[in-house]
């Protein structure tokens, strides 16, 4: 007969990785040390609009012209990581890029930012940016698709 063990909780660490998951808008977040193993996740938050006026009044992300799903279009640059996507270099500067503009290879197009660490997204190749897919100061998962490149 096995007798169950009493489980010691680090509320310390518990609060730890909670402030992970709302400093880097991550969703779930995982940390081992031996045996011992914990797992925070946290579901996305649904928002409910009551009224137009409780909306606040933020950029709309451009609409993607009929064609294939952002996410299945050949020009597709998709976030490499999950984090918060900034469109310019600091507040209250010009985006990196906007529809319309020219790129060249290597030119960085937005910053993902995850866990205090601002990672350029670059082009990977020279174009023509169709579209912007994300608004600035988003989370953004994995794979997301961010800019379409002709």
């Amino acid at each position: 007969m096995k007798t169950a063990l009493p489980l010691v909780v680090d509320e310390e660490l518990i609060r730890t990785l909670a402030r992970l998951l709302d400093e880097t808008g991550l969703t779930e977040i995982e940390a081992q040390s031996g045996e011992a193993r914990i797992r925070i996740a946290r579901a996305p938050a649904t928002q409910l609009v009551q009224a137009p006026t409780a909306v606040a009044a933020a950029p709309a992300a451009p609409a993607v012209a009929a064609g294939p799903a952002p996410a299945d279009d050949p020009g597709a640059i998709k976030s490499p990581m999950v984090g918060t996507v900034y469109l310019s270099p600091q507040p209250n500067a010009p985006p990196f890029v906007q529809p319309g503009d020219r790129v060249a290879t290597g030119q960085t197009l937005m910053i993902v930012e995850a866990m205090k660490v601002m990672n350029p997204i670059t082009a990977p190749r020279a174009g023509t940016v169709r579209s912007v897919l994300v608004g600035d100061g988003e989370p953004v998962e994995f794979a997301q698709p961010l800019v379409i490149l002709d």
